[in-house]
């Protein structure tokens, strides 16, 4: 890596370091970006990674889709192109030399009107490809980075100035070795964008039964051609994808509220508690009222440290 590139990320660990006093995810104001710190190895955590650029200033991490690991550090950034459940492991970091990370999302239509304006080509009958993909960090994706996240101590020049970069930064994603990934998710008529809004009809009808053929007609796909793309898309299969979203709402639920479990797998969509349990504890690795009971505790201990 070159000197300016190095400098340029002592700068953003700088940046960070400043706005992120205490461990935590931090929203910043640029509405888009957000920080995260840790000074501890932490997770497994669980979440739904919306379509984002992901960069790590100082650390490690590992991101599990399915059963597919994505590694990355500062020489590499990751990029989600579409609504994905995930868990997320810090596997580097220290109280000398805590975790530093950035997050900046973005929608369809942001990388559509890029598209536009640049005249980027795309293929519509291009095969759907993952939605998540792990790809090494250019000089000049990381400049156009440097110069977005420098603008929080102009905060005036936020409004006029945070779009024109975020254009850029989408720009260089697009043209980098997996930007093709990311072009497939504006473009209507593409697979990778029909089996975007089936995701999205799943994430807003998580708790109810799905029907198979109701999901094929929003893809306006065969019920095969439907599990085959949003199986290369997600890694998972449509029910797979909701049996995580269902987990990871019901884990939330009993830890935000004093709800007994049955009540909450019925809530979340499920008709058997026994079969919430069984599925609870081979997601989380213990079952739900001990799971619960591990994760107050190890927050007390967080606040205790």
């Amino acid at each position: 890596m070159s000197t300016q590139v190095d400098k340029q990320r002592v700068e953003l660990t700088q940046i960070i370091e400043s706005h992120t006093g205490n461990d935590g995810i931090h929203p910043t104001t640029i509405p888009s970006l957000s920080f995260t710190r840790f000074s501890d190895l932490i997770g497994p955590s669980y979440g739904v990674y919306k379509p984002s650029l992901c960069m790590i200033v100082q650390g490690r991490k590992m991101v599990l889709l399915a059963q597919e690991s994505y590694v990355y550090s500062p020489a590499n950034y990751l990029v989600a192109s579409v609504n994905l459940p995930i868990a997320g492991q810090v596997t580097e970091a220290s109280p000398e030399v805590p975790y530093l990370a950035l997050k900046l999302e973005f929608t369809p239509s942001e990388i559509l009107e890029v598209l536009r304006e640049f005249e980027m080509g795309v293929d519509k009958k291009e095969n759907a490809k993952r939605g998540m993909y792990v790809s090494e960090i250019e000089a000049s994706l990381l400049d156009a980075v440097t110069r977005l996240v420098r603008l929080l101590d102009t905060p005036k020049d936020i409004k006029v100035i945070a779009p024109l970069i975020m254009k850029e930064i989408i720009y260089r994603v697009l043209q980098g070795e997996h930007g093709g990934m990311l072009k497939q998710i504006a473009i209507e008529g593409s697979s990778t964008h029909q089996i975007s809004d089936v995701i999205q009809h799943i994430m807003n009808n998580y708790e109810k039964s799905l029907k198979i053929e109701e999901l094929a007609e929003i893809a306006n796909m065969s019920v095969s051609s439907l599990h085959r793309h949003f199986k290369e898309v997600t890694a998972m299969s449509p029910i797979q994808f909701q049996k995580q979203l269902r987990l990871q709402e019901a884990r939330s639920l009993l830890l935000s509220e004093s709800s007994d479990a049955a009540d909450v797998a019925f809530r979340v969509g499920y008709d058997s508690p026994s079969q919430f349990s069984r599925e609870y504890s081979r997601m989380f690795g213990l079952p739900p009222k001990e799971d619960i009971k591990r994760l107050r505790a190890s927050d007390d201990e967080a606040i205790n440290v």
